[in-house]
């Protein structure tokens, strides 16, 4: 027997190759009058370019629900673990210092 979907119910299909995720470390957000834009970026040591992963384009609207659900997340996180520690007062120093040695060939 198959399931209905209720009304007001929101059937999501999550990919494979989008469910593994991408590792990002550093989102660059810029905006204009009818959108916001979420660069993740992955910034790793040694390499001249940092790519873009992900790209995120919301309506201001949507920006605004997703802050709220990053809020709320975020406080029933640190509820559960204790508070998450952010250095330089939330904003990472371009370039982000890795540590180690310098790279040669």
């Amino acid at each position: 027997m198959e399931q209905q979907q209720q009304p007001n119910e929101l059937s999501i299909e999550l990919k494979e190759d989008v469910a593994k995720g991408s590792y990002s470390n550093l989102a660059i957000i810029t905006h204009s009058t009818s959108e916001f834009i979420i660069d993740f970026v992955c910034m790793m040591p040694a390499l001249p370019k940092a790519p873009v992963v992900s790209r995120i384009i919301l309506t201001p609207e949507n920006a605004k629900r997703l802050l709220s659900a990053l809020q709320d997340n975020v406080q029933k996180y640190e509820q559960a673990n204790g508070a998450i520690e952010v250095k330089h007062g939330g904003i990472p120093p371009l370039p982000m210092n890795f540590g180690g040695g310098t790279v040669q060939a």
